[in-house]
């Protein structure tokens, strides 16, 4: 069992940054693959980023590439997302997710087991 905490969010003007946190408990962690993902209109939640489980390998959305990163420190069973250049479409809830799936299927909102409650960012224009 994973347990999923997210923070780092709030409020920020358009081009600014946040960091977001996913603190996870269980010993599972270090091994599944974890992906960041917020709510889009009239599907499953969004696909914004992952990272395997190693950190070796990542994957970003094409309307953030180049803006986030994400990353993540095994020792402390965290991965971080680091939002740069936000833009007013960024805002959303975002929520932290890992699983026992492949790194290749965490676009995927559905093949994720566990989800973090989620932390509100907001971007004003």
């Amino acid at each position: 069992q994973v347990q999923l905490v997210e923070s780092g969010g709030g409020l920020v003007q358009a081009g600014g940054s946040l960091r977001l946190s996913c603190a996870a408990s269980g010993r599972t962690f270090s091994s599944s693959p974890t992906g960041w993902l917020r709510p889009a209109p009239g599907q499953e939640r969004e696909f914004v980023a992952a990272i395997s489980s190693s950190g070796g390998s990542t994957a970003y959305a094409d309307s953030v590439r180049g803006r986030f990163t994400i990353s993540r420190d095994n020792a402390k069973n965290t991965v971080y997302l680091r939002m740069d250049s936000l833009e007013p479409e960024d805002a959303a809830v975002y929520y932290c997710a890992a699983g026992n799936l492949r790194f290749t299927s965490t676009r995927s909102a559905r093949l994720y087991d566990y989800w973090g409650q989620g932390t509100q960012v907001t971007v004003s224009s």
